[in-house]
């Protein structure tokens, strides 16, 4: 890179910085920390705890800042997710793709979700986490079992990752950055 080119970019990094807001959800224990960890900090954490409530960690990627809402996944946090998910650029709902007992409890989940009206039109990004483990389901059948096909009136988009493994993440970001609605300039 020579020293004009150097110039130039970084005028645009000062011009064109972006700021996103996304919101992480799903049930418990499906990897909404740890994937949130490994945006954050690059590596897997082993004990990671449940959350309780929402966490919030701002990281940048790039000219790209993220305020990344981590709300937790247990049955009495879920009336949260809604107050949580208004206004971001985009919901990532993530699920155990490992975990098929517990498809069908997804699935409500996201409806229940998407079907607020102060939510709609808002990007949905569907990760099927822990496709590091056997019997993990992915793409086509997670986007089968959560009937993502038939979400209308919004982008939607499905990845199979691993957060312990960071598989994927980086495509996952990139199609945020991509599809999310509003990002500020």
């Amino acid at each position: 890179m020579n020293f004009f080119e150097s110039i130039i970019n970084f005028f645009k990094s000062l011009f064109w910085k972006q700021e996103m807001e996304l919101t992480l959800v799903g049930l418990q224990g499906s990897g909404k920390t740890t994937l949130v960890n490994v945006i954050s900090n690059g590596g897997f954490i082993e004990d990671t705890i449940p959350t309780i409530g929402f966490n919030m960690k701002k990281v940048t990627k790039g000219n790209v800042t993220i305020k990344l809402w981590d709300i937790g996944g247990q049955p009495r946090f879920r009336s949260m997710w809604e107050r949580y998910c208004r206004g971001v650029n985009a919901i990532v709902f993530v699920v155990d793709s490992a975990d098929r007992e517990k498809f069908e409890q997804s699935k409500q989940a996201l409806q229940d979700l998407i079907n607020k009206p102060p939510l709609a039109k808002i990007p949905l990004l569907v990760v099927a986490n822990k496709n590091d483990l056997p019997n993990s389901a992915g793409v086509d059948e997670m986007i089968q079992n959560l009937d993502l096909r038939g979400i209308v009136g919004r982008e939607v988009c499905c990845y199979s990752i691993s957060a312990k493994n960071s598989v994927n993440i980086d495509i996952t970001l990139d199609w945020l950055i991509k599809h999310s609605s509003s990002v500020k300039n």
